[in-house]
């Protein structure tokens, strides 16, 4: 029996930043050691704006800076020829071109498509069974409860559905399903991608992301639910006074004066986040040379115990680096205590750093442990893989 042929469909020549490459990687890379043959496809046909250097907002048909990342970042890590992206608008193929990607999609045995910020109708991909993977989970769900039509015909339009949010469907999540089996999906990563540096007791605990999202809230049985982290991240200001450790945020927060004053005034490092994202690999070096990951989560994940954990917190976990994240539910589905802790309060944040600080080099080996049996490509897409074995 031939190999099955994965085709991915994903986001990083129109957004080309750190965490969309290493998720799209992940992504490929576990789908080959699996013994499928991938290709990663894009195209600005259903959303044509891209993030470009330097520019104020996103421009639509400036592809040429995000071309540039993603054929640069495929080609180190052996897909030079496994990509494909279609300039809709100019009707330009970059990457492996217009033949090749075409056949790919034709040939697919399976389309994975991560995020829906791609479309592509089923003519073009006529074999493929159609895999949806939902990476905001309650947003998600709950738009499609308010009655979002453009995004039901997409949801409609997949033979498969799959979501980060892996307490979805049960009892300890409330968030509506809209009939649709939502399969839980936790994101793969490679841990050989991230070997472990040796731990700096003056480095500083990280994450990488954006500060805010407004017009993104979303309702449900009457209460208001923030899809922002602006509001989780203000809870836990004393963190730095309290623990004595070092905290340093990649995140928009200059946008933001009044916030910006705030965090400083309270003892954390604020740097760009584009510094950080826009090159994948000092992405990647970011990571490694922390000393954990700390994070808070949106409110509708931690309200809804939506079970969503992030890709970048598997990241940091396959680096050695412990990782502290606010409670979403995760608790159900990984273990934590060691090398993963979930937060509720900030006495409980405290406790988390007070346990890393008594045994750092304990809590480090429990992390990559953690990410080597929990996010091992066999284990979370082992189901994906069994719906066209």
């Amino acid at each position: 029996m031939s190999a099955p042929l994965v085709v991915l469909a994903g986001y990083l020549v129109r957004y080309p930043l750190g965490g969309y490459a290493w998720q799209a990687l992940h992504f490929l890379a576990g789908l080959r050691a699996l013994g499928c043959d991938v290709f990663f496809y894009e195209d600005s046909a259903y959303y044509a704006a891209a993030y470009v250097p330097g520019a104020e907002i996103m421009q639509a048909g400036d592809y040429d800076h995000g071309v540039r990342v993603a054929a640069a970042f495929f080609a180190a890590h052996g897909f030079a020829d496994a990509w494909g992206f279609w300039d809709a608008g100019a009707d330009r193929w970059y990457g492996a071109g217009a033949a090749p990607t075409r056949a790919a999609l034709a040939q697919a045995d399976v389309f994975v498509n991560v995020g829906g910020v791609n479309r592509v109708p089923r003519v073009r991909r006529p074999r493929a069974l159609a895999v949806y993977v939902d990476l905001d989970p309650g947003y998600t769900q709950l738009r499609l409860a308010a009655g979002d039509r453009g995004l039901a015909a997409m949801i409609a339009d997949h033979d498969a559905h799959f979501t980060l949010g892996e307490n979805l469907g049960t009892p300890v999540c409330p968030i509506p399903t809209g009939g649709v089996r939502w399969r839980p999906l936790r994101q793969p990563v490679l841990p050989e991608l991230w070997e472990p540096l040796a731990i700096d007791p003056a480095a500083a605990f990280t994450t990488v992301g954006k500060w805010d999202s407004a017009g993104r809230d979303v309702t449900f049985a009457g209460e208001t639910f923030a899809w922002r982290k602006r509001t989780e991240w203000l809870r836990f200001l004393d963190l730095p006074r309290t623990t004595g450790e070092r905290f340093r945020i990649a995140m928009d927060v200059a946008d933001h004066p009044d916030d910006l004053a705030r965090l400083v005034a309270a003892g954390w490092e604020v740097v760009d986040p584009l510094a950080v994202s826009s090159d994948p690999e000092a992405y990647r070096a970011f990571v490694r040379g922390s000393r954990g990951e700390f994070t808070v989560a949106k409110d509708v994940n931690v309200r809804l115990r939506s079970g969503w954990f992030s890709d970048r917190s598997a990241c940091y976990l396959a680096a050695g680096r412990p990782v502290v994240n606010q409670d979403t539910g995760f608790d159900v589905h990984l273990p934590v205590g060691e090398g993963l802790f979930a937060f509720r309060t900030p006495d409980d944040a405290r406790a988390a750093f007070a346990a890393i600080a008594a045994d750092p080099l304990r809590h480090c080996r429990a992390a990559r442990a953690l990410a080597v049996e929990y996010f091992a490509p066999e284990r979370v897409l082992g189901p994906l893989l069994d719906l066209v074995r």
